[in-house]
C-alpha cells in the first residue's frame, strides 16, 4: 500500500525555515534613509557619519541632509545607507539609538 504522505521524519517545504528576505517589505539591497535627531553640538554629524560607514562601507557623506530646529537647539541628520539585510538595519538603529548624542532615530 502506498501513500502520498511522506514518512514522518522527512522534512517538507513547510518545515523549512522562512526566508527573512521574503518576510520583509524592503527589497535588499536598497537605499534606505534614516533620520537621526539630537542636540546641535560639535561632533554630532561626524559621529553619525562614522556609524553609517561602519554599517555601509559605501556610504557617501555628501548625501547627508541637515535640518536645524526652529530654536537652533536641535539638529536633524538624514543619512541614506545601502541596506543589505534586516539584521544590518536593526543593528544600525540600535547603535544610533544608544549613542549619547542621539535623542531620536526614525
Amino acid at each position: 500500500m502506498t501513500s502520498d504522505t511522506p514518512p514522518a521524519n522527512t522534512p517538507t517545504a513547510a518545515d523549512a525555515a522562512p526566508d527573512p528576505r521574503k518576510e520583509s517589505l524592503i527589497e535588499y539591497p536598497s537605499l534606505f534613509p534614516i533620520k537621526v535627531m539630537g542636540l546641535k553640538v560639535d561632533g554630532m554629524v561626524g559621529a553619525i557619519t562614522h556609524i553609517a560607514h561602519q554599517f555601509d562601507p559605501t556610504f557617501d557623506a555628501s548625501t547627508i541632509e541637515l535640518r536645524e530646529s526652529k530654536g537652533g537647539k536641535y539638529i536633524g541628520v538624514t543619512i541614506t545607507v545601502t541596506a543589505t539585510s534586516r539584521e544590518q538595519l536593526d543593528e544600525l538603529y540600535r547603535t544610533l539609538s544608544t549613542h549619547p548624542m542621539v535623542k531620536v532615530v526614525l
